[in-house]
Formats: structure tokens, C-alpha cells, sequence
């Protein structure tokens, strides 16, 4: 189910983690984070191959969005822990709502490109936001990535949301094998549970990308706003009742 998820839209790891931390009660959060990341660089790995053999990836944004995000999820997973969740909750609350208000409010957003958006300043700072932003908050955090980095192409850039997943896989394949490395060296990897997960997140990959290129730019959006509520009230959840 992760793998469908985040290859239709992102926000797999909403489903990954606390799957984790229920099935393995005492399990430090790195390794939780690092073994998430193991299952789900193999999932994101395969839409992204999935999407490129069946559409069209614009290679000339999402490959240097991707080289910066490996080294800026590493980054972000060499600091995993050292920023309390209570820090950080708040801030992801308000972005998320944010992103919901805003994709309700402009409707067409994301179901058709709009390619006069592609300029030089809005390339730059695409590549900027997803490969330096977004890719450290997913080294450091993970939830959502794949869900922003889709809105960053599609609101900065003007892909439609299939073509926005499709680039979004691309770098967050890079987010995760960056914070693999990191995880992996640090000893926060448990190697054969994360083997076990990512054979069931290709399967699920290659389901979510084949139905989001079949159904459209229309599904993505209902699929979008779904996990963006979802990870609102997970979040909301562990802010205020956990």
C-alpha cells in the first residue's frame, strides 16, 4: 500500500513508519527511519523507471534536483535526532493545510501543464527547493516528501500532476539513497526486514504508476488531497494527543 501511495502521489512513509514502530516495539527512530528508507528507495526507484518508459521525464529539472538531493537527504540523515519532533510538527501542520487550502482554491492546478511556467528563474528555483529543501527535511523527517516535491513541479514549474510525480520519483529515489548511506553507515538499517518491505513496495510501485498514468492528472489530484489530509491529522494527532 506504501508503494502505491507514494508512487501515485508521495506520503508513503505515512504508512511505512508507524507500520515499523508498531511491528517492532523499542525501535529507535533512526533505525526506523533508515530501514523506511531501505524499502522505499526500491519502490520510488521502480515508478520512476515506470514513468520514464511510459511518459516523458524532463530530465534537464529533475536530474539536478536529484544529484543535489542525494547529498541534502544525507545531510538531513546525519542529523536525524537532533531536531525534536515537537520542533518541527507545528511548522509541517501549517504547510500541509496550506497545500490543501491552495490546491482546493485553483482546481486546475497540476490537470493540465502549463509549460509557459518553465522559465530559467522558476527551473532554478525548482531545483533548488526540491533538491535542497524538500531533500533535507526527507533525510531528516521523510512523511510527505514525495507529496511536496509533486506540488513544488507542479506549482513552480507547470507540470501536470502525472508528469510532476513523474519527476518527483526521480528525486525522491535520490532523497532516499542519500539517507540510505547515511543511515546504513551509522548502523540504523534492519537489513532484512527493510529486503522483506521492498519487495512489496515494487509491487505496490508498480501498481501506483501504471494506474496513475492510466487515470490522469485528475485522479493524482483526489489521491493528493487524500494523503495531504491524511498526513494532517496523523500530524495534527501526534502534536496534540500523543
Amino acid at each position: 500500500m506504501a508503494g502505491w501511495v507514494d508512487a501515485v502521489v508521495g506520503g508513503g512513509g505515512l504508512l511505512l513508519l508507524p507500520a515499523l514502530l508498531v511491528a517492532a516495539p523499542g525501535l529507535p527512530v533512526a533505525t526506523a527511519l533508515g530501514t523506511n528508507k531501505l524499502a522505499a528507495i526500491f519502490g520510488t526507484a521502480t515508478a520512476a523507471a515506470t514513468y520514464a518508459r511510459r511518459t516523458t521525464v524532463d530530465w534537464r529539472v529533475a536530474g539536478p534536483a536529484a544529484g543535489f538531493a542525494v547529498l541534502s537527504a544525507g545531510v538531513g540523515a546525519a542529523l536525524a535526532g537532533a531536531v525534536p519532533a515537537s520542533a518541527y510538527r507545528p511548522v509541517v501542520l501549517v504547510v500541509l493545510v496550506s497545500v490543501a487550502v491552495f490546491v482546493l482554491l485553483r482546481p486546475r492546478m497540476g490537470v493540465v501543464a502549463a509549460p509557459a511556467k518553465r522559465t530559467r528563474v522558476r527551473v532554478a528555483a525548482v531545483i533548488a527547493v526540491a533538491g535542497v529543501g524538500i531533500a533535507l527535511y526527507d533525510g531528516l523527517i521523510g512523511p510527505g516528501t514525495g507529496t511536496f516535491l509533486v506540488l513544488a513541479f507542479t506549482a513552480l514549474v507547470g507540470a501536470d500532476f502525472v508528469h510532476g510525480s513523474a519527476m518527483a520519483k526521480v528525486v525522491n529515489a535520490g532523497t532516499n539513497l542519500g539517507a540510505l548511506v547515511v543511515f546504513g553507515v551509522t548502523g540504523h538499517v534492519w537489513w532484512l526486514l527493510g529486503a522483506g518491505m521492498a519487495v512489496c513496495n515494487i509491487a505496490g510501485a508498480v501498481l501506483g504508476a501504471r494506474m496513475a498514468l492510466r487515470r490522469g492528472s485528475g485522479f493524482v489530484r483526489v489521491v493528493l488531497l487524500v494523503v495531504v489530509v491524511a498526513l494532517v491529522a496523523k500530524l495534527g494527532h501526534d502534536q496534540w494527543v500523543s
